[in-house]
């Protein structure tokens, strides 16, 4: 299978904070914009920030294995690598983690590094990795 890139369009309270965190903080490229929305390179997939202050940081939460996992949330799969070097950026920043990083269903089918995050919207984001990305579907 021929993997493409998804497409989400998130509610941002403003424009000028998120842009600057998913630039700086997520080492996003920026694409397309108005005074209403931009267009972000979120690892190769289009993430579209549109202001809608209303509608941002609408969450509640889920129990998994031990946390509460905000819900919604969004994120990408990245290799072990990159994952460790975003949470050391993550960390270095300053930024608060929901669920600070760690090793999720540790021995277990499926056990995969996470972390969870909010931008300054309040939208959660969760970046995690596999030592053996065939557990990613793995029941």
């Amino acid at each position: 299978m021929n993997i493409r890139p998804f497409h989400l369009a998130i509610p941002v309270r403003e424009i000028a904070e998120t842009r600057s965190f998913y630039r700086e903080i997520l080492g996003c490229k920026e694409g397309r914009a108005s005074d209403h929305w931009v267009d972000m390179n979120l690892y190769g997939h289009q993430v579209v920030l549109h202001v809608s202050p209303a509608k941002a940081g609408e969450a509640s939460s889920n129990p998994v294995d031990g946390y509460d996992v905000p819900v919604p949330h969004f994120g990408v799969v990245l290799s072990m690598e990159d994952w460790e070097a975003l949470a050391q950026r993550l960390s270095s920043a300053g930024i608060e983690f929901v669920i600070e990083p760690y090793v999720r269903f540790k021995g277990q089918v499926g056990e995969q590094a996470t972390m969870f995050f909010l931008d300054p919207s309040g939208n959660a984001l969760e970046f995690k990795a596999f030592q053996d990305d065939n557990q990613l579907f793995a029941k």
